[in-house]
């Protein structure tokens, strides 16, 4: 009888738990599908949605022109950034019997599914299959990024492009000198991506130098300088393909770009300023311009938003990154790796606290280092599991997953019961979003608006309810995104600021939005949070419905 050795067991026991991982994972990755397939039309609209679907049209006006409508190289701001993604929102609502907002909504829903796949990807490449499934709950469980996936078009887009740059950064370590055709084809559509959203994603490049270093470092020892230089100068003859692809691809979707050389310069000296008229923000209790807003900003925000298992792992991930830079044992293509994983999930929040930028809507605006921070905390479960399981055995590593599991349930209760608010998340620190109602904002895109005006529709329907005598249509004051309240509220209603002679009030449950003394009609509540509330102001003498901020 032959007997095997202990190798020979372990590799199909390990092919196997690979296998299971990479089974859950695409399972998992097919229920958050079916799950936002099913919930996308539950999103409101929040502030950007109306201007962002005219700068869609403006776009491809003038792609259909020939480039003589040029309207959208001047619209707004918007032409400071790309617009991919509203094009095609704009495009699938051609096609599909959906009307334009709810398109938008099922496009976010389906570009952070993509997101999730790409993180699960990377992770997996990094630290193997069970570090890529914790990376893929990590990122899935995270209310932040998964209520804005929705309704961000901005943002989440950009994040996850950003997540795809870094899949062909991976990838170009590992297989460095000689990337494969596959790598060279997604750095080149996720540079061309996540620039052309944002110019943040300028940012890489300094990811890129930085992580290279370890390896370039080697390649010298190793190699030589001469050799060492050849080697490197072939990577850059290969990848110029690739680079002709992102520009192709910026250019494409970020038009103005493009028709001058410094165009993404001036963007960058554009953000770098403050470009609007200054308002304040509630941020801990006080409300601050968001000029003003101290450094605390983003780490407090992050602390008390993001999952506190994510935050725990990301934690321990980017130290253990850090601590394995001098260590020999630890391969350069690693620590490579590592080191640019670590600087995308922590230097934007670095330079921002640096730089102090205007700062609000809370953490929207960086989303795009969430991917990066769950892949960390993906690779440390992977590593802690497989230690505990090789040097102690199955109960114990049962444990770990165990343990892994409940924390998940915490973001998880969350994102049900604040459902489809999930992007108002805040953590069981923060004490939830029952605690920090008064210290932070909340809903401060206005998705409520969707809820209210369905609810306010209903109780006039159940009541049969007619407007006044002399107009066919009711009048409802708003506090709050105007234009996203007239969708929410339908071709019945006509909105404004002004309350004199409205029939409702709809308002936000924001600081700026004052508490009226009228009936109730509803309100819009989560963990007995108001969101919304409607009122009936019918015979009343409310002058102003926002509240004047303390000084």
């Amino acid at each position: 009888m032959t007997t095997l050795t202990t190798s020979a067991i372990e590799t199909p026991l390990r092919r196997s738990i690979e296998q299971t991982c990479d089974d859950l994972a695409i399972a998992a990755i097919a229920i958050v599908a079916i799950i936002a397939g099913v919930t996308f039309h539950d999103y409101g609209l929040g502030w950007d949605d109306y201007t962002h679907a005219e700068y869609a049209d403006l776009l491809l006006k003038m792609y259909a022109s020939g480039f003589k409508d040029t309207g959208a190289l001047s619209f707004a701001n918007l032409f400071m950034y790309g617009g991919g993604f509203d094009m095609v929102a704009a495009l699938l609502h051609k096609v599909i019997p959906l009307e334009l907002f709810e398109t938008r909504r099922l496009l976010g829903a389906i570009v952070g599914v993509i997101g999730l796949a790409v993180t699960w990807r990377l992770a997996r490449r990094v630290g193997g299959a069970a570090a890529g499934l914790a990376a893929l709950l990590l990122l899935a469980l995270c209310p932040t990024f998964y209520g804005h996936m929705f309704m961000n078009p901005k943002d989440a887009p950009f994040a996850v492009s950003m997540a795809l740059l870094m899949l062909g950064l991976v990838r170009l370590v590992q297989e460095y000198p000689r990337p494969q055709p596959n790598t060279v084809l997604i750095l080149g559509l996720g540079a061309g991506l996540s620039i052309g959203c944002r110019i943040l994603g300028g940012l890489t490049l300094i990811y890129a130098v930085a992580g290279f270093i370890p390896l370039l470092i080697n390649e010298i020892r190793t190699h030589g300088g001469r050799e060492a230089a050849h080697r490197f100068f072939h990577v850059v003859y290969v990848l110029l393909p690739g680079l002709v692809l992102a520009y192709l691809v910026m250019g494409l979707i970020w038009p103005w770009s493009i028709l001058e050389f410094k165009n993404p310069l001036n963007a960058v000296t554009y953000f770098s300023h403050f470009f609007e008229k200054p308002w304040k923000e509630m941020f801990d209790g006080a409300l601050v311009s968001v000029p003003d807003m101290p450094w605390s900003y983003l780490p407090t925000l992050f602390a008390l938003q993001l999952p506190e298992v994510l935050i725990v792992l990301a934690v321990i991930g980017a130290g253990g990154a850090i601590l394995s830079l001098p260590r020999s044992r630890v391969t350069p293509q690693t620590k490579a790796i590592l080191l640019m994983l670590t600087l995308a999930a922590t230097l934007p929040l670095v330079i921002a606290m640096v730089k102090r930028p205007a700062l609000y809507n809370g953490i929207r605006h960086f989303i795009f280092v969430i991917p990066p921070m769950a892949v960390l905390g993906g690779v440390v479960f992977g590593w802690i599991s497989d230690r505990v399981k090789r040097n102690h055995g199955p109960a114990p590593h049962l444990a770990i997953v165990g343990l892994f599991g409940l924390a998940l349930l915490l973001p998880l209760t969350e994102m049900i019961r604040l459902h489809p608010y999930q992007y108002t998340h805040f953590n069981h620190v923060a004490g939830t979003v029952r605690e920090a109602d008064d210290r932070f904002m909340l809903d401060y895109w206005g998705l409520a608006f969707k809820q209210a005006g369905e609810g306010l529709r209903e109780k006039l329907a159940e009541q049969q309810e007619v407007p006044p005598r002399g107009r066919s249509k009711w009048k409802v004051a708003v506090c709050g995104p105007q234009r996203p309240a007239q969708v929410a509220l339908g071709p019945d209603f006509t909105i404004g600021w002004d309350s004199r002679q409205a029939d409702f009030a709809m308002t936000l449950g924001e600081f700026y939005c004052k508490g009226l003394t009228a009936p109730v009609i509803l309100e819009v509540k989560r963990d007995e949070v108001v969101f919304a509330r409607v009122y009936d102001i019918r015979g009343s003498s409310i002058a102003n419905l926002l509240a004047i901020p303390a000084p």
